[in-house]
């Protein structure tokens, strides 16, 4: 019985050791919501499917924009040549061997191609749900068939939920939030967008931005960004950072209460850890019961709560 015990306890670690593994925040996946973000908006103006549902989806399909369809193929949706479609595709194992997939110019379109896709006559129910009941479109999604994934569905919803997509569907929303963070929509802003993550505002670090500059733009103090986000004062920032523009928390959002661990990966730091979560770096370590001069391996698992 004993034996049991321990067995079923080692599952139930792996089981979530995996879970977080899949779904913990990514630097990556922060990235592709700042870049697409805006056409994901734009697509729910004209078609009115919610910008959090296609941002899930195209993060989903498209691992965070790194999958080879996009790469090669600007696809990032997954969407296999079929219909009417007559431009060029390109072949890729997924359910069956040398499956035809579409291929784009650009991104913009194969967000619209998405958009249209959509109009089909098996998702016309999706457009009877209020634009911000995104649970209502996932599971609607995996309903008209358009994943064989059996956790499609829950899989969109805990991206939706984990990287706050929701925020993007509700205009009335999205002037609460820039209210709490007012910022103006020209100069610096019209290259960087504020994101939200573990009760914080945050941006993303572009080509040629300094510390003074980000200071100067948002308003935050040059000592308060340094304190804000564990950094020395010879840090200089490269592209893709994240800058958090308030105190960041104590351990990880609520939404890992299930799973609160990290999975260490290659060349990941403390500091790499603390900011993908929004965690103040000593918290971190006082989480761990570890000192300063631990250096974290690759499948090192650290508690984010």
């Amino acid at each position: 019985m004993t034996r049991l015990r321990t067995f079923l306890s080692f599952i139930l670690l792996l089981a979530v050791c995996l879970l977080s593994h899949a779904q913990r925040t990514n630097q990556a996946y922060w990235t592709y919501i700042d870049t697409y973000k805006n056409l994901a908006i734009e697509q729910m103006q004209k078609y009115r499917i919610p910008a959090s549902i296609t941002l899930a989806q195209g993060l989903l399909e498209s691992g965070a924009g790194r999958s080879t369809l996009v790469t090669e193929a600007n696809n990032h949706f997954g969407i296999k040549v079929g219909g009417s479609w007559t431009g060029p595709y390109v072949l890729r194992d997924d359910d069956a061997p040398n499956e035809r997939f579409r291929k784009y110019r650009n991104a913009r379109e194969s967000f619209e191609d998405h958009s249209k896709f959509l109009q089909g006559r098996r998702y016309q129910g999706l457009f009877q749900l209020k634009i911000t009941d995104y649970k209502g479109w996932a599971y609607g999604l995996k309903a008209a068939g358009y994943a064989t994934n059996p956790a499609y569905a829950e899989t969109l919803i805990r991206l939706i939920e984990m990287y706050n997509l929701m925020q993007f569907d509700d205009a009335k929303l999205r002037r609460e939030n820039n209210q709490a963070m007012p910022l103006p929509e020209d100069g610096f802003f019209a290259t960087h967008t504020v994101l939200h993550n573990n009760k914080n505002y945050f941006i993303i670090v572009e080509i040629g931005d300094n510390m003074a500059e980000i200071s100067k733009a948002t308003g935050v103090s040059l000592k308060k960004l340094y304190k804000y986000n564990d950094l020395p004062r010879d840090y200089a920032p490269t592209q893709g950072d994240i800058i958090y523009l308030q105190q960041k928390q104590k351990h990880a959002s609520k939404e890992y209460k299930h799973y609160p661990i990290h999975i260490v990966e290659h060349n990941q730091s403390m500091f790499d850890i603390a900011q993908l979560y929004g965690i103040r770096l000593k918290d971190l370590y006082k989480l761990n019961k570890i000192d300063t001069s631990y250096r974290p391996s690759v499948g090192d698992i650290l508690r984010i709560r």
